[in-house]
């Protein structure tokens, strides 16, 4: 039977990263806001054609960080309506290690960047899924003796 309020024919396909960086007190994950939606958000966005989930992730990460990684091992998804509550959208996340400096510029897609602890992303992040996203990074982060299982060191 289908149900008649979802496009089931299109599925928004997007990926993105939990973009980690070391620091002197520890581990730091960026968080980005974007000012068209008034939110605090992972790096993410949606497939190209013929592009990889994970070739995604990181032009995403990129793209609105202004930061090059490194890929690391898969996280998690989110999965969410968009539109008019119609359209399924899919959001997969690995962990990344960051590389070199960043060049971040604010642009019309995002106009901040904060390097935070796991435990301030977890609260001021926007949406609950990648409030859990980073909670299960963190855990496999924190909780893991060797790191560079999930990011290089």
């Amino acid at each position: 039977m289908k149900n008649k309020h979802l496009n089931s024919t299109k599925v928004v396909e997007a990926a993105g990263g939990v973009l980690w960086k070391k620091t002197r007190s520890g581990l730091k994950v960026a968080v980005i806001h974007r000012e068209r939606y008034d939110d605090w958000t992972l790096p993410k966005g949606k497939r190209e054609p013929n592009e990889s989930w994970e070739q995604t992730a990181l032009r995403e990460v990129w793209e609105e960080t202004g930061c090059r990684a490194a890929l690391g091992e898969f996280v998690g998804s989110a999965s969410y309506l968009i539109g008019k509550n119609t359209t399924p959208k899919i959001v997969l996340f690995w962990h990344m290690q960051k590389q070199d400096d960043c060049d971040f510029h604010p642009n019309a897609e995002v106009d901040r960047i904060k390097w935070v602890t796991p435990q301030k992303a977890k609260k001021i992040l926007t949406y609950a899924d990648e409030r859990n996203i980073i909670a299960k990074a963190a855990t496999q982060i924190l909780g893991n003796t060797k790191q560079n299982t999930f990011i290089k060191q």
